[in-house]
C-alpha cells in the first residue's frame, strides 16, 4: 500500500489538473482500504464525472454498492438534480399563502448557473457536515484544479456572506433559506481544516505543466488554511530497453521532476509508474496501487489491435486551421476534459490564423489559466488575455451599481452592495465577459481555450438560461427586430466551430463524447475531433508503450468511425510544443515552415 494511504483520515481529497489521473487514483485508493477491510465512500465532484465508466456500473447521486467490490459504495453529485431539490425546497418555504404565479416566477429566478453552484455545493458540505457513521472514509474525486478551487474556497466566502447580510434576496432566492444551511456551512470548514480528519491528495504528472499546477494548488489551499496535503507523481515511465522515444520521455520527467519548486518538493510524496493499459474496471484499478508482476491487467481488459491507423491516414492540425481560416472570422472553441491538451490546440490555432495573415484574439475561460505558459512570447497580430474572475466580478459590481443602484438611496444602494458580495456574482460576471468574447467573432477570429468539461457545461447551462429568459422579455414585450442571443450565436456553425479535443485513451474519448451529446442537446454541433499526443508512427519498440499503441489504434478507430464528422491527429511531440515557434511547427505545412 502506498505510504498516503497509511493512517489515512477520514476524508480524503484528490485534486490536480485535468488528465492527471486523479479518478483513477481516488479509485485506486478506495480498493485498497475496501480491501482492508474498511467501508468506503467515493464520491465525485466533477461536474463531468466518468466514475460510471472507471467502475463499470451505473451510478446516481446517491450512494450505490459496487458489486465486485463489497464494502465500496460510490455515488456522483448531480449538479442538475441537485438544483431541482435546492428549487423545491426554496419554493416550499413560501408557504400556503404564495399564488402559483408566485411559485413560478421564483422558480424562473432560481434557474441560472448560480443556483446550479450552490445546490452542488450544499450537497457537497452535506457529506462533510453529516456523520456517516457506516463509513469509515469519505473519498472525494474532484474536478480539475480552477472548479475545485473555486468549490472549496465557498465554505468560507457563503459563511461570511451569511453573516453581514440578514435579510434580502440573491440569485438564490430568500437569504432565510441560506440561513438554515449556515450550520452546515461553518461544520464544513471545519472538517476541511482538521488535519487529522481531512488530507488534500495533489496529483500531478511527470510534467512541467502538471508540476506547476500542483504547486499553485498547493499555495491556494494553504491560503485557505487547508495545510495537511501529499503529492503524488503519477504515470513515471520506467523503460525496459533502449529505446530512443522511451529514453526521450524519461528524460523530459526526470527534467521536470528535477526542477520541482522546493515548496512541493517538501511535501510527503509517492511515485506511481506508468502501467501500458487504460485504467478502467476494478481489476485495473487495483492494479494501479498494487501492480501485478508483468504490469499486464486482467486478460479481459485487453485491447486487440484492430487495424494500422498510422500518422498519414489522419490530417494533421494544419490542415484544420487551413479549414478554419476559409471561414475569415469567426469564434473557434476548442474544448475537452482536463489533461487533452486544449490549451496547446487553442494556441496553435491561434498562431496559424495569424500566420496565414489574420488577426486573432486569443482567450481563455480557464480558471487555471495556461495560455501564457504555452506561448511563452508575444506575436504581431495575436492578443492573447484571460476572462479573470475577480477583475470580470469588479468590473460588473461597478455596473451594477452604476445603472440599477443609480436610483435608489443610500439604504437601497447599501443593501444592494452587500447583496452584490454573494459567491455567485462571479458566475454572474464571467458569463458576461464570455457573452462579450463571442460577439467579438463578428468581424474576427476569436479562439477561446475553455475550462475542462464540467466547468465549462456549467457557463453553458448559464448561457441557456440567459437565452430563455431573453426569449421569454423578448416575448413579453412583443418587440420587434430581431434579438440575437449567446447561444444562438453558439449554434450558428458559419459563425461557431467547436473543436474537441482528446487523447488516444478509453476515459478522454468517453468524455469527449458525453460531451458532445450535451452540446447536441442544446444544438450545438461540434465542427471536429483533435486526437492529440499519438504514439502512432513513433516508431517506438519499448514493449510498456508498444501495449499502449494498440490500446490506441482502437481509439482512434471509435473517433474516426462512431463519434466525429472530422477526426485530425496531432502526434506525440519529443519536445514540448511551448512557444511560437514550437506551434508553428504544429500549425503550418512543413514546406511553408521551410520556406520561413
Amino acid at each position: 500500500m502506498l505510504t498516503f494511504l497509511r493512517d489515512a483520515p477520514r476524508f480524503l481529497f484528490f485534486t490536480g489538473k485535468g488528465g492527471v489521473g486523479k479518478t483513477s487514483l481516488a479509485c485506486a485508493a478506495a480498493l485498497a482500504l475496501v480491501d482492508e477491510g474498511k467501508p468506503v465512500l467515493l464520491v465525485s465532484t466533477d461536474p463531468a464525472s466518468n466514475l460510471d465508466e472507471m467502475l463499470g456500473q451505473r451510478l446516481s447521486n446517491q450512494p450505490s454498492s459496487i458489486g465486485r467490490a463489497p464494502g465500496l459504495f460510490a455515488m456522483n453529485i448531480d449538479p442538475t438534480a441537485a438544483a431541482e431539490r435546492y428549487r423545491a425546497r426554496v419554493i416550499a418555504q413560501m408557504g400556503e399563502e404564495a399564488s402559483e404565479q408566485d411559485r413560478a416566477t421564483v422558480r424562473e429566478e432560481l434557474s441560472g448557473a448560480c443556483t446550479t453552484e450552490i445546490a452542488a455545493f450544499d450537497e457537497f458540505a452535506a457529506l462533510l457536515a453529516e456523520d456517516l457513521k457506516e463509513y469509515d472514509h469519505v473519498i472525494f474525486d474532484t474536478a480539475p484544479t480552477g472548479h475545485t478551487l473555486r468549490l472549496l474556497s465557498l465554505p468560507k466566502a457563503w459563511t461570511g456572506f451569511l453573516e453581514s447580510n440578514e435579510a434580502g434576496a440573491s440569485c438564490l432566492g430568500p437569504h432565510s433559506g441560506l440561513k438554515m444551511q449556515e450550520s452546515r456551512f461553518r461544520a464544513a470548514m471545519t472538517a476541511l481544516a482538521d488535519p487529522d480528519r481531512t488530507l488534500f491528495v495533489l496529483v500531478a504528472r511527470p510534467e512541467k505543466s502538471a508540476i506547476a499546477e500542483a504547486d499553485r494548488t498547493s499555495f491556494e489551499l494553504k491560503a485557505l488554511g487547508l495545510v495537511n496535503q501529499w503529492l503524488i507523481v503519477n504515470g513515471i515511465l520506467r523503460a525496459t530497453t533502449i529505446d530512443p522515444v522511451a529514453q526521450s520521455i524519461e528524460e523530459l520527467e526526470a527534467q521536470a521532476l528535477a526542477r520541482m519548486p522546493p515548496s512541493l518538493r517538501a511535501l510527503p510524496r509517492d511515485e506511481i509508474p506508468l502501467l501500458p493499459f487504460d485504467m478502467v474496471g476494478v481489476e485495473a484499478l487495483r492494479a494501479l496501487i498494487a501492480p501485478i508482476a508483468d504490469s499486464r491487467p486482467p486478460s479481459r481488459l485487453e485491447r486487440q489491435d484492430v487495424g494500422q491507423y498510422e500518422p498519414r491516414d489522419l490530417p494533421g492540425l494544419n490542415r484544420l486551421i487551413d479549414e478554419i481560416a476559409a471561414g475569415q472570422r469567426g469564434l473557434v472553441m476548442v474544448m475537452g476534459k482536463g489533461g487533452v491538451g486544449k490549451t496547446t490546440v487553442a494556441a496553435a490555432c491561434a498562431v496559424g490564423l495569424v500566420a496565414r495573415g489574420y488577426q486573432a484574439h486569443l482567450s481563455t475561460t480557464d480558471p487555471a489559466a495556461h495560455l501564457l505558459m504555452t506561448l511563452e512570447g508575444k506575436l504581431l497580430g495575436l492578443r492573447v488575455d484571460r476572462i479573470d474572475p475577480k477583475a470580470e466580478t469588479a468590473r460588473y459590481i461597478e455596473k451594477i451599481m452604476a445603472t440599477r443602484g443609480a436610483r435608489l438611496d443610500e439604504q437601497g444602494r447599501a443593501l444592494l452592495r452587500e447583496d452584490l458580495r454573494s459567491p455567485c456574482t462571479e458566475e454572474v460576471a464571467v458569463f458576461h465577459a464570455f457573452s462579450r468574447i463571442v460577439s467579438e467573432a463578428r468581424s474576427a477570429f476569436v479562439i477561446l481555450d475553455t475550462a475542462p468539461t464540467g466547468h465549462t457545461l456549467l457557463l453553458m447551462d448559464a448561457t441557456g438560461a440567459y437565452h430563455q429568459q431573453v426569449m421569454r422579455d423578448f416575448g413579453k414585450r412583443q418587440l420587434s427586430g430581431r434579438v440575437i442571443t449567446p447561444l444562438m450565436r453558439l449554434q450558428d456553425r458559419t459563425y461557431t466551430r467547436v473543436i474537441l479535443v482528446t487523447l488516444p485513451e478509453t476515459t478522454p474519448v468517453s468524455e469527449a463524447a458525453a460531451l458532445q451529446e450535451d452540446l447536441r442537446r442544446a444544438g450545438i454541433e461540434p465542427f471536429a475531433w483533435v486526437v492529440n499526443r499519438s504514439l502512432l508512427g513513433s516508431g517506438t519498440q519499448e514493449p510498456m508503450l508498444v501495449q499502449r499503441i494498440a490500446s490506441e489504434k482502437a481509439q482512434v478507430r471509435r473517433v474516426r468511425e462512431t463519434l466525429a464528422g472530422k477526426t485530425f491527429i496531432l502526434a506525440w511531440q519529443s519536445i514540448p510544443p511551448v512557444g511560437i515557434e514550437a506551434l508553428k511547427r504544429l500549425s503550418l505545412p512543413k514546406s511553408a515552415m521551410l520556406a520561413g
